[in-house]
């Protein structure tokens, strides 16, 4: 009888531990967020919390967070990406290059050029079509010839950027249209700056696709049960080729968004663009292993590292305690991460 009543007792205990732990792991960089925000206003409110400052926190996340979302999809289906940053400045290099052929300016000195709306249309596909082959590319190699996705893209980041550095000779692409930069480098839609809307339109539009399709529920059982995923029936292959296609392509507008943003291409300026993604994609609570995740996590996830290094920057904090709290946060992350799994393993 005693047993019995031991058990009764130890039954709850572990359901409640159970349950704060899944609630804590659902929420918590949110509220962390949340957080970091409401103490940056109650201690600089006129800084921090100035309409140019959060236009300027928006405008700075919009790039990564197209990166982060291409990343979500990558790992949510257990692969991983670390050719985002050079697939990025490939497809800008391929993109200005292109546009200025087609303007008849050489692009040796700052400035912009006076292409027209076509020839901007016609470096945007080609942007995109760049970004989308070295996706394919890292897709195939890892769904048919079966290399793992870890050295797969870390041989495409050399390849990408070192084709990049031929295109130009190590000397970025100088000069963008103008009309791309000031309609959607500087420009706004409806009040909201170009390349936070161009950014917020993508999330929404992959979140849409990732959670209410066919196509999403397949990227999950990738990450969940490879095998199994197979014997339901789907087409392990493609599928995974898509999902690399994806995150080329996101990098791809990216691209564009650069060139917009600072009217020259930026070699050297990516190179932490595959850490930083990935970190903000854990951050947001998608799991290292697959099957877990979500788009508006990578949101979340994204800001957290703008937010923070803003915050340090106008409280007079030197940014490098920027990396000692991200990676204590992202420790935490993982930590949490492998929590959850194994709440799922028991049950």
């Amino acid at each position: 009888m005693m047993g019995a009543e031991a058990n009764e007792y130890e039954v709850p205990a572990e359901t409640m531990r159970e349950r704060a732990i899944r609630l804590l792991g659902g929420g918590w960089i949110f509220l962390l967020l949340i957080a970091l925000i409401a103490l940056f206003v109650v201690l600089k409110p006129t800084q921090f919390g100035s309409s140019y400052n959060l236009s300027q926190i928006a405008i700075n996340a919009a790039i990564l967070l197209v990166l982060a979302v291409g990343q979500t999809y990558v790992i949510i289906a257990a692969g991983i990406d670390l050719s985002v940053g050079s697939v990025l400045v490939f497809a800008s290099v391929v993109s200005a290059k292109l546009m200025l052929v087609l303007s008849g300016d050489p692009g040796t000195t700052y400035g912009t050029t006076d292409a027209g709306w076509g020839i901007i249309a016609l470096g945007t596909l080609a942007a995109l079509a760049a970004g989308c082959l070295w996706g394919a590319i890292n897709g195939f190699l890892v769904a048919v010839a079966r290399i793992p996705p870890l050295i797969v893209t870390l041989g495409t980041l050399g390849m990408a950027l070192g084709f990049s550095q031929l295109l130009t000779g190590g000397v970025d692409v100088r000069a963008m249209p103008e009309r791309l930069v000031a309609s959607v480098g500087s420009g706004d839609i409806l009040g909201i700056p170009s390349l936070v809307a161009i950014a917020g339109l993508v999330a929404v539009l992959a979140g849409l696709v990732l959670h209410l399709t066919r196509f999403g529920t397949h990227v999950y059982a990738l990450g969940s049960n490879e095998e199994a995923a197979r014997r339901s029936g789907i087409d392990v292959r493609r599928r995974l080729i898509a999902v690399y296609a994806i995150s080329g392509t996101l990098a791809g507008v990216a691209a564009v968004m650069s060139n917009a943003r600072f009217a020259t291409t930026t070699i050297g300026g990516h190179t932490m663009d595959n850490l930083t993604t990935i970190s903000a994609v854990v951050l947001g609570g998608t799991s290292l292993f697959g099957g877990l995740g979500s788009v508006f996590g990578t949101v979340v996830g994204v800001f957290i590292p703008i937010i923070l290094l803003n915050g340090f920057v106008i409280l007079g904090i030197p940014p490098f305690w920027q990396t000692v709290a991200m990676g204590a946060v992202l420790i935490l992350a993982v930590w949490i991460d492998q929590l959850k799994r194994r709440l799922r393993a028991r049950s």
